[in-house]
């Protein structure tokens, strides 16, 4: 008979038969020697087990009993509730297994499975704790554009943690993950750079609803155009402008310029320029910002300043600042208008004349003296003409 290769040695020796009668030899015999060890364990973990889980229920009610969504109460309950049975299971079995002194492939077994579980358990703690912070961050849970995004939201955070969790196990388990970093890394930028518009856009959208630079139903200037928002998409925001047209604007582009936000302004101020003819009196002039500022008060608003501002080319200009305290630009107009006509009112009875643009005209002859820019009358052309005539 012809004697086995080493091949077929290394082949017998790795019998995965003779590999199972083995290891169930071991743990016979292992059973036998630390029956009582194991029976200790075996109570200790159970205890564990009961006492996490008690911990566990004590905690999830207390958090689901808390008042509000999306607090940091409200969170943990998420959390606890996610927690498996079956992970506190493991655990205990794990702080027991070494007083029962094992063999070394069964701790070893052991020590693999509350690593994979663990791990995956922590990615899922991970996972509702990043949700529940970014819908707290919104602070409005009926929000329909994060209603929208939260499922790309999820999706795209289950396969970063739950990455991360894969290449944690198989560098457990002595698998050499450096290839594989290297490749999600690139396949990563690839995809980043393919669909670089439509990540800018999503990204720009949640930026609008962390940041808040504005929100539905709020009027805000962009660019030349005032208009109110209606509705923020994932890729783009929709405004209704003052004329009636609708505004569809790129959520990129909205971010690249300044906004300005209309909304939550708890006083407006208006400014009024008034210019008086330059016939006016030093007294009128000098008592004109007392009469402004008894207008502005008689109307039930702040009064901020009143002085002279400059020498205009037709009038005698003067500056009025006061605030209105409103929300409401409809209150805030109407003020404007009832100020105006009590200024108005106010000047034209204390014998206040408004300027309006003139000019006037001075035309010389040719050799540069002044001459009348009209013709004489009829009545002054004979008595010129009789002074001109001879004794």
């Amino acid at each position: 008979m012809a004697a086995k290769t080493p091949a077929a040695k290394n082949l017998a020796a790795t019998d995965p038969l003779e590999d199972l009668r083995l290891l169930w030899d071991s743990g016979v015999s292992w059973v036998h020697s630390h029956w009582l060890a194991i029976a200790i364990a075996v109570g200790a973990g159970l205890a564990i087990y009961f006492l996490l889980s008690m911990i566990r229920s004590f905690a999830l009610k207390r958090a689901l009993a808390a008042p509000g969504q999306f607090t940091l109460t409200h969170i943990v309950g998420r959390v606890l509730h996610k927690t498996k049975s079956t992970v506190l299971a493991i655990i205990a079995i794990r702080l027991v297994a070494s007083y029962a002194q094992p063999p070394a492939i069964i701790m070893a077994t052991v020590q693999f499975v509350f690593t994979v579980a663990v791990v995956l358990q922590v990615a899922i703690w991970a996972r509702e704790i990043i949700i529940g912070l970014i819908q707290r961050r919104a602070a409005d849970g009926h929000n329909e554009t994060l209603a929208n995004a939260m499922g790309i939201i999820r999706l795209l955070i289950s396969v970063a943690l739950f990455a991360i969790a894969a290449i944690v196990i198989l560098d457990n388990m002595g698998v050499n993950v450096t290839g594989l970093v290297a490749g999600l890394g690139i396949g990563g930028i690839a995809i980043g750079l393919a669909a670089q518009g439509i990540f800018s856009d999503l990204f720009a959208s949640l930026s609008i609803i962390f940041d808040r630079p504005f929100r539905v139903g709020e009027t805000i200037k962009y660019d030349t155009s005032t208009a109110t928002v209606e509705r923020i998409g994932l890729k783009s925001t929709r405004l209704r402008s003052l004329n009636g047209e609708l505004l569809v604007i790129s959520n990129t582009n909205l971010l690249g310029k300044e906004i300005t936000n209309f909304a939550n302004l708890h006083r407006r101020r208006i400014t009024f320029r008034i210019g008086v003819i330059y016939q006016t009196t030093p007294a009128m002039l000098r008592d004109l910002p007392a009469l402004l500022q008894a207008q502005v008060e008689a109307g039930g608003h702040e009064f901020i300043r009143s002085s002279f501002l400059s020498f205009g080319p037709s009038s005698l200009d003067f500056e009025l600042l006061f605030d209105v305290f409103s929300d409401d630009f409809d209150v805030v107009a109407a003020a404007r208008t009832d100020i105006g006509i009590r200024l108005f009112e106010a000047m034209a009875a204390e014998g206040y004349e408004f300027a309006y643009p003139t000019q006037t005209t001075f035309t010389a002859a040719p050799d540069g003296t002044m001459i009348m820019p009209y013709a004489e009358s009829s009545k002054a052309k004979p008595s010129a003409t009789k002074a001109a005539k001879p004794a």
